[in-house]
């Protein structure tokens, strides 16, 4: 270890983080007047463990998870190793800029996991390593050394909820190759952090099987605790509040001088040790704290020599070595003009090279080689790929009633039994409802995943259930805790495996619908990343009559129609889910670019994750169906069940399972109303994706541009009537009157469920077919039709 570098890389990572935030936000004009921000004080509490981290612990096998204020830092990283431009740089948060936040799919660098919303990057590091153990335990899975997964965590991400979920979750999966290195600097945005909150934070640690490495002491402060009565400072420093210490830094040596005096002075020893400093030399020394020092956490990650989980609680000084160190206000604070100026002379940075990357350096030749010979980057990018899985055909018909959950299982239990590529990278995951989303036939093949193997005791006993659990490193189905947070988790950290690990996987899991909601925050950031999975959602709304208002849910369909990256389904039928499935498992290992599909006006071959809201609701099924409309419909978002005739005066279109009620209300209208039409919507989000996409590229000039919703609606004539129906809220198709300027009236679901049967709940909420038939008695001409 070569402290002498690692203190030049530190000193220049420092400065070179301050400026590209001092530059965004003083130097390139202001466009929208408007502060930029960058959190500077969090960024430079940060950078002697990233310098330690980055270039002395790390391997390339290692991936992190960058504390999101501390994205400065990372960025200034990978522009001293070539790795980032200072176009890019001088363009922070900027359009085509280095993002706020790292970015796996805005920023050009070595981003392992996105961060942004605190918490999420934390837990996702312990997904990963889970994954790696799951990828590890297959047969057919690659040779190459475990890495750890590493998260830079600011202390005040230890108030999200989801951080302890994972780390419970964690012990029970026998976490390993894991570290969490928490920036200890007791401030957060609002004020300073209260006292003794990390006694028990650690506790839980504990509990949890990890490994609690404190770095509380920099290397000068270790060696003034040995001058004699050096004890009685380390005592001064463990009793200080942290309110004390911060302000105390920020005032600076001779305050800090002042107060040791008052606290310490006349006793001989202790006197001498404080004047034997300089002011300088004196803050210096209480601000080495040891998440402040370069050399102590390089010492402290070095000594790690095993794989269980550890957590490092590095003390540091929030926006240490800077002006605003310590300040209460420095978390959303800038270093102005003049603050800026005297720090550049501070930090001998000569005017015209504040973008120089060695521009302080003495020996640059030397720095160089020891940078070329740093091991994390000795391989370059660490971003890998793997090959697209063949995707058998997925048939499946049925002659008796079916519910598209009972249709979902069967998919799956035909994949179990057979020995196709697909079936062997699928891994299934449900935050405690594996049996009760129709996974049980497909877990009872496939088994359960745990490092070492567990029998099931009651297969031991032979006592009689239909669940034959039994854990296996070769197993495929991941149980996990009822905290859907987790399920998300661990879906964007398996979704990435191809790029992190380079083996493909293909994650699939299940939940009650209406609890998507409660994962939302973890299922929007595994999208941001581009993790790729599929999501279903079972059973969903009002549908599920027993269960009551908090088991029902409403506004599902349009999360699916607003999460971007994630293409969102609900098939009323079994032959639409094995037709969306097919499509889906290629569509998730998609990974192209260029020009929208003029035919949908979808960017299909750039891939995404996928979203099935199913239904426990079994259900008659049609005959069967193979011609392409059908199939192709089904894909692109809607079909015509019933086309309509020429002169149609009432189209019905609905999504999911009330499909019977339209069917219904279709029948009852015929020989009463002309022409009738039934439209079969799978994917209210695709078609509403495709046709404002064909709009956009008509107000640019290409008036050829057609979506696959205007080309199913381009012949009924304008005095149609549009009547729309969803078990979920009616604005999911309630913009489908806009398409072509018909009136339309929506039927859904606006207000909280209650328990019933499943007639008395769709009456209630005007979703039956008698609903449906009361709509079009009011608004279209002809004979009443009770």
């Amino acid at each position: 270890m070569n402290t002498e570098h690692l203190k030049t890389i530190e000193q220049r990572l420092l400065w070179l983080s301050h400026w590209m935030i001092h530059h965004a936000n003083h130097v390139r004009p202001k466009v929208d007047g408007i502060k930029i921000g960058g959190h500077q004080a969090s960024s430079a509490s940060m950078v002697s463990i990233m310098t330690a981290l980055y270039f002395s612990a790390l391997r390339p096998e290692d991936r992190v998870a960058v504390k999101p204020h501390a994205s400065p830092v990372f960025h200034a990283i990978q522009y001293l190793m070539g790795n980032q431009t200072r176009e890019k740089m001088e363009n922070f948060r900027g359009l085509g800029g280095v993002q706020s936040y790292p970015s796996r799919t805005k920023d050009i660098d070595d981003v392992d996991f996105s961060t942004g919303s605190v918490g999420l990057g934390v837990a996702i590091t312990s997904f990963a390593s889970l994954v790696q153990d799951y990828i590890t335990a297959k047969k057919w899975a690659g040779d190459r050394p475990l890495g750890r997964m590493v998260a830079l965590v600011g202390d005040a991400e230890l108030d999200e909820g989801n951080v302890y979920e994972a780390l419970q979750e964690g012990w029970k999966n026998d976490l390993r190759n894991c570290w969490w290195i928490i920036d200890y600097n007791r401030q957060s945005l609002d004020g300073i952090v209260r006292e003794g909150l990390f006694d028990r934070v650690e506790k839980i640690f504990d509990a949890f099987g990890w490994e609690v490495v404190r770095v509380k002491y920099g290397a000068l402060q270790r060696a003034a605790f040995k001058e004699p009565s050096g004890d009685r400072l380390r005592q001064w420093i463990d009793d200080c509040s942290n309110q004390d210490y911060s302000a105390l830094t920020f005032m600076g040596g001779a305050v800090w001088r002042q107060r040791l005096m008052d606290d310490l002075g006349d006793q001989g020893e202790v006197t001498a040790l404080i004047d034997g400093r300089s002011d300088d030399e004196l803050a210096a020394l209480m601000e080495n704290l040891g998440g402040n020092c370069t050399a102590t956490m390089a010492e402290a990650f070095d000594a790690i020599d095993h794989d269980r989980p550890t957590c490092f609680l590095a003390y540091t000084i929030k926006g240490w070595g800077t002006p605003i160190a310590g300040h209460k206000d420095n978390h959303g604070g800038l270093m102005n003009k003049a603050q800026m100026a005297e720090w550049q002379h501070h930090m001998g940075v000569p005017e015209g090279a504040e973008w120089e990357p060695f521009a302080t350096v003495d020996d640059i030749d030397a720095l160089k080689a020891f940078l070329d010979a740093v091991p994390f980057f000795a391989k370059g990018a660490r971003r890998y790929a793997d090959d697209k899985i063949d995707v058998p055909a997925i048939e499946l018909q049925s002659d008796r009633d079916l519910s598209t959950q009972m249709a979902f299982g069967k998919v799956l239990d035909d994949l179990s039994k057979g020995e196709s590529q697909l079936a062997e990278r699928i891994v299934t995951t449900s935050p405690d409802v594996t049996g009760t989303t129709n996974l049980g036939p497909w877990v009872n093949r496939r088994k359960l995943f745990a490092r070492e193997a567990m029998a099931d005791a009651f297969i031991e006993h032979r006592i009689p259930s239909t669940a034959k659990w039994e854990f296996t490193p070769s197993g495929q189905h991941i149980e996990l805790g009822i905290a859907e947070m987790n399920l998300f988790l661990l879906l964007g950290a398996a979704g990435l495996s191809h790029s992190i690990f380079g083996e493909r996987l293909i994650p699939i899991g299940t939940v009650y619908d209406p609890f998507v909601c409660r994962g939302l925050d973890a299922l929007n950031y595994a999208c941001y990343q581009d993790a790729r999975f599929m999501i279903v959602g079972t059973p969903s709304g009002v549908t599920l009559a027993p269960e009551g208002g908090a088991h029902q849910s409403i506004g599902t369909p349009l999360i699916g129609m607003s999460q971007d990256g994630l293409a969102a389904f609900e098939p009323a039928f079994a032959d639409e889910l094995a037709v969306i499935m097919e499509w889906a498992f290629d569509y998730l290992q998609r990974d192209g670019e260029g020009d929208p599909d003029e035919r949908t006006w979808l960017r299909d071959e750039t891939g995404g994750s996928v979203y099935l809201r199913l239904s426990t609701n079994p259900i008659e099924q049609p005959v069967k169906r193979a011609d392409d409309a059908f199939r192709q419909g089904a894909i692109d978002g809607a079909y015509w069940l019933r086309p309509p005739g020429p002169n149609c005066e009432v189209v019905i279109a609905y999504q999911g399972v009330v499909a019977p009620e339209a069917i219904k209300a279709a029948g009852q209208l015929a020989g009463n109303r002309r022409d009738v039409g039934v439209l079969a919507v799978t994917s209210a989000d695709r078609l509403n994706a495709g046709w404002t996409a064909a709009q956009r590229a008509r107000s640019r000039g290409n008036h050829a541009a057609v979506s696959h919703i205007e080309r199913l609606m381009s012949d009924l004539p304008a005095h149609c009537k549009l009547i729309t129906v969803i078990d979920g809220h009616p604005a999911t198709l309630a913009w489908l009157g806009g398409v072509a300027g018909h009136q339309t009236v929506s039927l859904g679901v606006e207000h909280f469920g209650q328990t019933g049967t499943i007639g008395d709940l769709y009456s209630h909420f005007g979703i039956a077919a008698a609903s449906i038939i009361e709509k079009v008695n009011g608004l279209t001409v002809g004979r009443t039709i009770s």
